[in-house]
């Protein structure tokens, strides 16, 4: 079954051309932007405000940076891309699809969170995972897809660095964002997961078990970057600016992010 960004990105490439839309009608549309999942919340309400000041909008698409990444190397009509790391916006601007290499716009911090009645104790240095492996209570613990999500691949270098990796990988739940990660660790089929402290803090979220946030100086920073695709538009870049000011900052350190350095 077609993936739903799949279906989207499928429509947007081609219905002008199968409808015959003027390609001048096509131009006023509202650009449509990618992001990581882990921006799910802070990034639709920066939009919001975005309408409100500039009278214009945006469309955004959310998933895991390195689907995104791919998506766009086979031409999906993106015109922004807010990746979860820097990795994947470096390897589109050296491959010439974007307007010069960005700007880091946030960092992002990785907890390790339980739901409520889950018997996993969390704590910053993992030790209540570490005791709950040993005592073979750990069914399944989420973590974001390494391959795709850098997420994932933060959370695989906190199980690395905590001796937790080997123990635990047959025990993992792997979802194709961090967005998912979250759903699998809140579902109650898993006794926890290293996820977004950006997604903890969205609402609703805060009943849902308990947290800790892990030491950024346990994984590879979450530096997130974002770059203008070669195609934006106007609108585009006016969002791409309005993310660097203190509106859209403010916003983001309320969701869990710290500023760029």
């Amino acid at each position: 079954m077609p993936h739903p960004i799949s279906q989207l990105l499928h429509w947007l490439a081609a219905s002008w051309l199968l409808l015959g839309v003027p390609s001048e009608l096509a131009a006023q549309r509202p650009p449509t932007i990618a992001a990581a999942a882990n921006l799910n919340f802070v990034l639709t309400e920066v939009a919001n405000q975005f309408e409100r000041a500039q009278g214009t909008r945006v469309e955004l698409v959310f998933g895991a940076s390195g689907t995104l990444t791919r998506q766009i190397q086979d031409g999906a009509p993106f015109e922004m891309f807010l990746a979860a790391d820097e990795e994947f916006p470096n390897r589109l601007s050296a491959a010439g699809l974007t307007r010069g290499a960005g700007v880091v716009y946030a960092v992002g911090r990785l907890v390790i969170f339980a739901p409520s009645g889950s018997p996993l104790m969390v704590d910053e240095r993992l030790d209540g995972l570490g005791r709950l492996v040993k005592a073979g209570g750990v069914g399944r613990f989420a973590i974001a897809n390494p391959e795709v999500a850098p997420y994932g691949r933060a959370a695989e270098a906190v199980l690395r660095k905590r001796g937790l990796w080997e123990t635990l990988r047959s025990n993992l739940v792997l979802g194709d964002s961090i967005a998912q990660a979250a759903q699998f660790a809140t579902t109650g089929n898993a006794v926890g997961g290293l996820i977004a402290y950006s997604l903890v803090l969205s609402p609703g979220f805060a009943d849902r078990g308990s947290y800790a946030v892990i030491p950024d100086t346990d994984h590879p920073p979450l530096r997130q970057r974002m770059v203008l695709l070669k195609r934006a538009g106007s609108v585009a870049a006016q969002f791409y600016a309005y993310l660097q000011g203190e509106t859209a900052r403010t916003m983001l350190r309320k969701h869990g992010f710290a500023g760029p350095k």
